[in-house]
């Protein structure tokens, strides 16, 4: 078919008229299709139904050092869950703490510790005229809403295929104090998939920041994510490159099993050098005896070790890999001849990252709201909501029944035509 970019305003006018009896025919299906958050379906959750039988009334419940898991004790997490959780993340158990259900949680209360008490001795943040935060984009909202409620200023930086501008991040890093952290999703990035290259992360490890206080937060939430077994990232471990670079306090490493067992029952984890750990802990210790230990247990007792993870993770993908390929299989049928959007296709991961023509991100998502599917807010990728383009649309395949997802992909892609066509008839 004729690119869209090359159409008379007759053509684009005659096309505009068939799309629009089209979609008239989708509104009269009543449809109520979600794809708006990256959240597992119920075939997933259901893989991780055994874990409801690794523990009963009649087994023991003592971890390896003998520590009654039933009760108070153990700050940091048992030790063999550290040791499942630090392979998982490629890191020593020594530096791994082990925390409740969220990683959110635990980036929360990073930031919150790091307002109120400093880190490692340094000012609090909140005793400072003005704290600023570097923010990949398009990346994390969730992560935008933390450092945005606590008021601290977020400056975008584009990402690429390789991973954030790192040239603009050592520019910046270097010479304003008061940017003391960055934002990184660097395995299967939210939402665009891409990971992090090994020179931009050996370049992170480098880096030489003006604030002595500055951290990267570094969420390695997809890290075992992998959508095939044949094509899978690979990711430098940032803790090693960052004591062989000479800057072992620099990273807090985030990760959980929320998209592995059970998103509200997991088990979170933060890595981090022996000095980050101890100032941690210093406040730890004055919010919590302990975290649910029972949960580690049983995590430990129906994974037993990284390679029953790993095992574990083949069968989440078997179920959401025939999922993003249909998503991408309607984006290259409908989309791919026309010049009017382009997505990457991930390897891992939970989202498929799609760019419109500029300035029609916002119409495409109210378009498919209107007709009954509902999409992530156009501009919750960057922060404050702000899209300079209007193009960043977040495209979440996990949840819905494949069905469904068809339908509401084909519906998407209606949508995207009407849009970018009434926009290029606007401007001819």
């Amino acid at each position: 078919m004729k690119k869209y970019t090359e159409m008379t305003k007759e053509e684009l006018q005659k096309e505009l008229d068939v799309l629009n009896e089209k979609y008239k025919e989708y509104q009269g299906m009543d449809l109520a299709l979600d794809m708006s958050r990256g959240k597992p379906c119920r075939e997933q959750l259901d893989i991780s139904m055994g874990m409801m039988d690794a523990l009963n009334s009649h087994v023991d419940l003592s971890c390896e050092d003998g520590t009654d898991c039933r009760n108070y004790g153990l700050l940091d997490g048992i030790p063999e869950a550290k040791v499942l959780i630090g392979d998982m993340m490629e890191n020593h158990p020594d530096n791994i703490i082990i925390y409740g259900n969220s990683s959110l949680n635990v980036m929360y209360d990073t930031v919150a510790r790091a307002m109120t008490h400093g880190i490692m001795g340094h000012t609090p943040w909140c005793k400072l005229d003005k704290v600023k935060f570097l923010c990949p984009v398009p990346g994390y909202d969730r992560h935008f809403a933390i450092t945005e409620y606590f008021g601290i200023e977020m400056i975008p930086v584009p990402m690429t295929s390789k991973g954030p501008d790192m040239d603009m991040i050592e520019e910046l890093v270097s010479k304003d104090e008061a940017i003391k952290g960055i934002w990184c999703v660097p395995k299967y990035s939210n939402p665009q998939g891409y990971s992090y290259s090994d020179d931009t992360v050996r370049r992170f490890a480098r880096l030489r920041p003006a604030a002595q206080d500055f951290r990267i937060f570094w969420d390695n939430a997809y890290g075992i994510h992998h959508l095939y077994d044949d094509k899978q990232d690979y990711l430098v471990e940032i803790l090693a490159e960052c004591k062989k670079a000479g800057n072992p306090d620099l990273v807090y490493k985030f990760a959980s099993t929320s998209k592995i067992t059970f998103p509200g029952s997991g088990i979170a984890a933060l890595a981090t050098s022996l000095n980050n750990m101890e100032d941690i802990k210093k406040q730890l210790k004055n919010q919590t005896i302990g975290h649910d230990k029972v949960n580690q247990l049983r995590h430990v007792r129906f994974f037993k070790d990284i390679h029953g993870m790993t095992e574990h993770m083949k069968k989440h993908a078997d179920i959401i890999r025939p999922k993003f390929e249909a998503v991408l299989e309607i984006l290259d049928r409908e989309l791919g001849e026309l010049s009017i959007g382009t997505w990457t296709k991930p390897n891992g991961g939970y989202f498929i990252s799609f760019d419109s023509l500029e300035g029609c991100a916002k119409d495409i998502i109210s378009m498919a709201k209107k007709a009954g599917v509902t999409m992530t807010e156009a501009a919750a990728t960057w922060p404050y909501h702000k899209d300079p383009h209007d193009s960043n649309i977040r495209i979440a395949p996990t949840y819905p029944p494949i069905e469904d997802l068809k339908l509401a992909t084909e519906l998407f892609t209606l949508c995207v035509k009407i849009v970018s066509a009434e926009k290029l008839l606007k401007e001819a």
